[in-house]
């Protein structure tokens, strides 16, 4: 399969989102401050197609899981901090430093925040539930208020 980019924009409830397909997985998906990928073919994939409709019915509390394979890149570290991520529980939230552990580095607070700027398919891995060890949130590509309607959509259907 090539490495031709798949990109749809759909209209969501927290506003125009686009998801990226390529080789069959999801790679990115796309905030309306965000910037396009270069390259990317717009077309709706039955994959998009589905992770809109996961996506969807996240917003409308019938999944708190998704079931989607995904494909951010990154170094290893990311790669393992991201993992750790998607294993926070819907509605609950970790610190930086409960990642940084869980990944087997305690001093790598900075580390595990800089792989969740860098996540480039935030909700599907959810970044949204880490917060700072004094319980404030902090840093979300997507910006706090996001964060902050994130934490509270899932608090509301827990």
């Amino acid at each position: 399969m090539s490495n031709i980019l798949f990109l749809h924009y759909q209209k969501t409830d927290i506003g125009s989102v686009g998801i990226v397909e390529c080789k069959g997985s999801i790679t990115n998906l796309v905030f309306c401050s965000d910037a396009s990928p270069q390259g990317a073919e717009l077309l709706e994939t039955k994959l998009i197609a589905e992770a809109f409709r996961q996506l969807n019915s996240y917003f409308a509390g019938k999944i708190k899981q998704f079931s989607l394979p995904l494909a951010p890149s990154g170094t290893p570290f990311m790669q393992q901090v991201w993992k750790s991520v998607c294993t926070i529980a819907y509605g609950t939230t970790v610190t930086y430093k409960d990642i940084a552990t869980a990944v087997g580095n305690p001093l790598a607070v900075r580390a595990v925040g800089m792989a969740n700027h860098r996540n480039s398919i935030p909700i599907f891995i959810p970044c949204h539930r880490v917060i700072g060890s004094d319980g404030t949130l902090t840093g979300y590509r997507g910006g706090l208020e996001m964060k902050k309607q994130l934490l509270e959509l899932e608090q509301s259907f827990r």
